[in-house]
């Protein structure tokens, strides 16, 4: 049976920073355009609030998230136990997008290991906190992480990362903002 919470306790906050992957989902506000799930990987989540969480977004092959958020700030986290006790976690909130150069973004960044190709921080004012069973989610073996991603981002010097972010990342398939194009 799920259950309802005020805030991330401790935990939940030892729940979430045990799981390898999570999972953010959005959407647009007219009702054809495409409902985005992304899997998040590394260590990119922080908890930086009893009601406040964010998480690094990476470049790759998407804007979507950004776009939706830019849009309507409807974000929903959702974290499950692969492993141990069955537990799914959703986190919903009212998101915003940190970009290089907005005000905090630096020290928000600080929170967080040192990747390449970081876009953007995405961070969440959580409005519930709700966790379910779990019961049919099978059980996965972790092994490590992919490091892909962060090999693309690294081929790239700062320079030409940001001209792919502005060709590549500056709308989503809806047609919405993504990045700031003026990076």
């Amino acid at each position: 049976m799920g259950k309802v919470y005020e805030e991330i306790n401790d935990r939940l906050a030892a729940f979430i920073e045990a799981q390898h992957i999570f999972f953010v989902a959005t959407a647009p506000e007219r009702p054809n355009g495409l409902v985005n799930v992304s899997p998040k990987g590394h260590d990119s989540f922080r908890i930086l609030g009893p009601r406040r969480v964010a998480y690094l977004d990476i470049t790759g092959s998407g804007v979507e998230t950004i776009a939706h958020v830019k849009e309507n700030g409807r974000l929903t986290v959702m974290f499950c136990a692969f492993d141990g006790p069955a537990k799914i976690l959703r986190l919903y909130g009212n998101a915003r997008v940190c970009e290089r150069g907005d005000e905090g973004y630096d020290e928000l960044l600080a929170k967080f290991p040192e990747y390449p190709g970081i876009r953007s921080i995405i961070v969440s004012d959580l409005f519930r906190i709700a966790d379910s069973c779990g019961w049919s989610i099978p059980f996965y073996d972790y092994r490590e992480e992919r490091q892909q991603l962060l090999r693309y981002a690294a081929s790239f010097d700062e320079e030409q990362l940001l001209q792919k972010h502005r060709d590549n990342c500056s709308h989503s398939l809806d047609g919405l903002v993504g990045v700031k194009p003026d990076l």
